[in-house]
């Protein structure tokens, strides 16, 4: 059989064409490169889920097996993000603290510090700057309202109806440890008033190192930003240091505003309890205070 012969310029037609065949098909793939893409990604979803029906239909394997059978890979195992509890940090809590209102072992302190600094994702500390308290575990009591500048009374004291819930509270005739929080009225700022309204008072006198260097302490302690928690309900504020006390033959160790107070669920006389407190350590002022939630 005779072979059949092309001309030349059929030839050059044809490699022409292919050519231009070969770069509509890579300009194509440029394009549409995800397109393509998803297309082979279902087609082979749609074969494996054609696969899984028959071995369905025809093996009495069960639907975990199959699930295993088909599950891709994972490179790096899934995390889950912890949810806290306040229920969790009281029974952590129970078996960090002593039977006791006991002052803390270094290893207890740092051990709760860790546990509160784990559930409020705050950087907490029993000690900055080389300065501490004599204990951070203990009794807290009832304290007044404190004069916020001069001429402050507990008619001014309250902006709203639900701030003049605690006017039964009364105001301590005198100025705090750290005298006013603002110089008048006209200056009071946002900041001070949440300081006045979120204080502790503190037995900075029974510091360690306090009579070596009362003026150092003194700086330190005024308006320090720390973290209360009642550990019998796992309520937590931010609060600050605002006044010195109480006395020690009052059988207690801090004590409270009347907003903390309320909100930890901790009451005065017969019915005083244990609280923790730590310092934050917060060098640019940028934790917000009052009540925090478990994260």
């Amino acid at each position: 059989m005779t072979q059949k012969q092309y001309k030349p310029s059929y030839l050059h037609l044809k490699n022409k064409w292919s050519d231009r065949k070969a770069q509509i098909e890579k300009s194509l793939v440029e394009r549409h490169q995800e397109s393509i893409d998803w297309l082979h990604h279902t087609t082979k979803h749609m074969m494996v889920g054609a696969a899984a029906s028959v071995l369905m239909l025809s093996h009495p394997a069960t639907t975990t097996v199959l699930a295993q059978t088909f599950q891709p890979k994972q490179d790096q195992p899934v995390k889950v993000a912890t949810v806290h509890t306040r229920e969790q940090l009281v029974s952590d809590l129970k078996t960090l603290l002593p039977a006791g209102i006991d002052v803390l072992t270094p290893e207890q302190d740092q051990a709760v510090a860790q546990k509160l600094q784990e559930y409020f994702h705050l950087a907490t500390a029993p000690e900055l700057e080389g300065k501490r308290l004599d204990r951070t575990y203990g009794i807290i009591g009832a304290e007044q309202h404190l004069m916020r500048y001069p001429g402050d009374t507990i008619d001014t004291h309250f902006a709203t109806p639900e701030e003049a819930k605690y006017i039964s509270s009364g105001m301590a005739p005198g100025r705090g440890a750290w005298g006013y929080f603002a110089p008048s009225a006209a200056e009071m700022t946002q900041k001070d008033v949440e300081r006045e309204k979120y204080y502790l008072a503190v037995q900075t006198f029974l510091a360690p190192g306090w009579k070596d260097d009362v003026n150092g302490h003194y700086k330190f302690f005024k308006h320090r930003k720390m973290i209360i928690v009642n550990p019998e309900n796992g309520k937590g504020m931010v609060v600050v240091i605002g006044d010195a006390g109480p006395a020690p033959f009052t059988g207690k160790h801090l004590g409270g505003s009347p907003e903390v107070m309320s909100y930890l669920e901790r009451q005065d006389g017969g019915a005083k309890g244990p609280v923790l407190y730590y310092f934050i350590n917060d060098p640019n002022d940028s934790v917000p205070l009052g009540p925090i939630e478990i994260q």
